[in-house]
Formats: structure tokens, C-alpha cells, sequence
């Protein structure tokens, strides 16, 4: 099990490495202290604009793709493989690993972003045909309420469906899309307290459906 061990903790470190914390950094801008207050892509979106939010979910996404893509078949120098775990756990272990550590980043005190845009990394590996399904799914959410946060819940939640209807349903990705399904909804609790009080802000740019005394 070493190897399984150490791949899930270079995942983790991997997950760790926050984009909104790297383009801020180029522009010495913490948005850990603007907007929300989340280091992930909306709130970069809502707080510096579109091409900051774009450089920092190319970065989430890409260390997704990268811990459930490459890790798992990297021959670690010196590491006798674990025979006994297979490659597609393997995976899914180094996947988890990844969300995990971008909400909770080892190099930034823990405060983290809410994993969306890692998972998604994560599933253009493991289940590329239900990314696209879930990008349309997420957008229209969005477009219809205005609430990111609840398109991310519900498309998380019905990752696994999705995978069900397209027969993909083997058991390390089904287990690895329920955890994450909990997962999403349990790092976004504040957004559904929100929601509940009525303060949880829109993606106004986004939100079709908007009142007219909210819209520019």
C-alpha cells in the first residue's frame, strides 16, 4: 500500500497548489479577502473579472487532470508497485486526494476553494463523456436562477445518474462520484445557508432571468 500512499499524498499536495492564489499572487491580490472571501473560480469571476477567473480555473482544472491522469501510472523511482490495488482506485484515490486538497490547501493555511473546478479536471479523465453533460447542466442552472453554487450542488449530485445512464458505472468511479457529490454539498453549505436567508449574491453577467429593476 506505499505506493498507493504516496501517490494519494503527492495528489494532495498537488490539489494544494490554489490557482486564484497563484494569479493573485502575479498581481498581488488575495481574494481569500474580497467578495465571498472563496479562493475559487467564481468568486475570482465576481471579484477581478473574466481573465483572472479564466487563468485560475485553468490551473484547478489542470492539477484534476494531472492527479487522476498521470499520477496514477507514474512509476515512483525506487517504490515497488502495489499489485493489489488497481489502477482505476488507484485513480479515483489520487482524484479525491486532489478536490481534497484545494479546499484544503497544505501551502495556504488550510482556506481553500470548493473543488468544482478540480473535480472537473478529475472527470475529464475518469468520465469524459459526462463532463460535457455537466457544463450544460451547470450553465443552465446558472442562467436560470443566477446561483453558482447551486448549479455546482446539483450537477455534483447528478455526476453519479449520469454515469449510471451512460453505463459507465463501474464501482471505483461510482464510489469515487458519490463521495464527491457529498463532498461538494457539505463545502457548500454556506451557499445553501444563503440561499435559505436570501443573501447568497448572483452571477448577475449570467442570470437570464433576472428582475428588471436588477439588470444593467
Amino acid at each position: 500500500m506505499l505506493e498507493l500512499s504516496l501517490k494519494t499524498l503527492i495528489a494532495y499536495l498537488l490539489g494544494s497548489l490554489m490557482g486564484a492564489l497563484i494569479v493573485g499572487s502575479a498581481r498581488g491580490i488575495d481574494i481569500r479577502v474580497q467578495g465571498s472571501g472563496n479562493a475559487g473560480g467564481t468568486n475570482a469571476l465576481r471579484t477581478q473579472g473574466f481573465w483572472f477567473a479564466a487563468g485560475v480555473v485553468v490551473i484547478d482544472i489542470a492539477k484534476g487532470i494531472v492527479a487522476a491522469g498521470w499520477l496514477p501510472g507514474w512509476n515512483i523511482p525506487g517504490i515497488a508497485g502495489d499489485s493489489g490495488v488497481d489502477h482505476e482506485w488507484m485513480a479515483a484515490a489520487c482524484a479525491a486526494a486532489a478536490v481534497a486538497g484545494h479546499v484544503w490547501p497544505l501551502y495556504h493555511g488550510f482556506r481553500g476553494g470548493k473543488g468544482g473546478a478540480t473535480l472537473v479536471g478529475t472527470l475529464l479523465v475518469l468520465a469524459p463523456l459526462v463532463v460535457p453533460v455537466a457544463i450544460a447542466g451547470w450553465l443552465s442552472i446558472v442562467l436560470l436562477t443566477g446561483f453558482a453554487g447551486l448549479a455546482t450542488i446539483v450537477t455534483a449530485v447528478a455526476v453519479p445518474f449520469a454515469l449510471w445512464l451512460l453505463g459507465l458505472q463501474t464501482p471505483p468511479l461510482m464510489a469515487f462520484a458519490i463521495a464527491m457529490a457529498g463532498f461538494v454539498v457539505w463545502t457548500h453549505r454556506g451557499n445553501i445557508g444563503r440561499m435559505k436567508s436570501g443573501t447568497e449574491p448572483h452571477l448577475a453577467g449570467l442570470w437570464l432571468l433576472r428582475p428588471r429593476n436588477q439588470r444593467p
